[in-house]
């Protein structure tokens, strides 16, 4: 089983990020609002709920702040309205952008969405000008021990409805469609599988390469934008190996 592997580019966005800690909660607290506003505040009847709680955890967030976030959504803050949108846009050397955003002020978050592009080269493009270039996939990541047997694993994921496995270096990434990532996630953590990694994230189906200049104000565009409050996650289509 093969395919196309965002592991190594996931980790190197998530390490950038580590420096900035108390803004990653931020914007997981604004995920645990919109969960909790959609599904309440059990997370054994809530899906999306556990996700982003899985999410919160495989970050460090205090178990504490996880609860008083869940607290504040169903309580004091429930009259914030956040809403969901999605940006698309183009980087240095057509490079394709998907920026997802969660905001209580669409003006705000467009204009700073937009600055962030224009600064670096880039360019806001309109409703699916890139995403028809991205799957949307369900991707859990296992770190590779000696007590797991690459076919056994294949044959459980198999068993369990993934699409996909691949062997990446250190680890495996077991690929699924966005409808049963809960059950492939659930069925597998119920034989004792551990995930370093679980999320449902849009997927380049090819990727490009730029050149150092390129790359460097590539950068600091995705940079740019992660560092925006309303900024919850953002993908493309660039691979420059270090």
């Amino acid at each position: 089983m093969s395919g196309h592997s965002k592991w190594h580019n996931i980790q190197a966005t998530k390490n950038k990020a580590d420096a900035a800690r108390g803004k990653i909660f931020t914007k997981i607290g604004r995920e645990i609002a919109v969960a909790v506003k959609m599904g309440g505040a059990d997370p054994n009847n809530n899906a999306k709920l556990r996700d982003v709680i899985s999410k919160a955890k495989q970050n460090n967030m205090p178990n504490d702040n996880i609860q008083r976030s869940i607290k504040k959504a169903s309580g004091e803050l429930s009259s914030v309205n956040y809403e969901e949108i999605t940006y698309e846009g183009y980087g240095v050397g057509g490079s394709a952008v998907i920026v997802k955003c969660l905001t209580d002020n669409k003006n705000r978050t467009a204009g700073d969405v937009r600055h962030a592009f224009d600064k670096f080269g880039g360019s806001l493009g309109g409703v699916g000008c890139v995403s028809y270039m991205f799957d949307n996939k369900g991707i859990l990541v296992l770190q590779k021990s000696d007590k797991i047997n690459e076919d056994e694993l294949i044959d459980k994921c198999l068993e369990a409805e993934a699409e996909d496995v691949i062997n990446d270096e250190d680890v495996f990434e077991i690929i699924t469609s966005p409808s049963n990532f809960h059950k492939v996630k659930e069925s597998l953590e119920g034989q004792g599988l551990e995930f370093i990694s679980t999320e449902v994230s849009m997927v380049p189906q090819s990727t490009i390469t730029l050149d150092e200049k390129q790359y460097a104000s590539f950068e600091k565009m995705i940079d740019a934008l992660d560092s925006l409050d309303d900024v919850q996650e953002v993908y493309h289509n660039v691979d420059n190996e270090e």
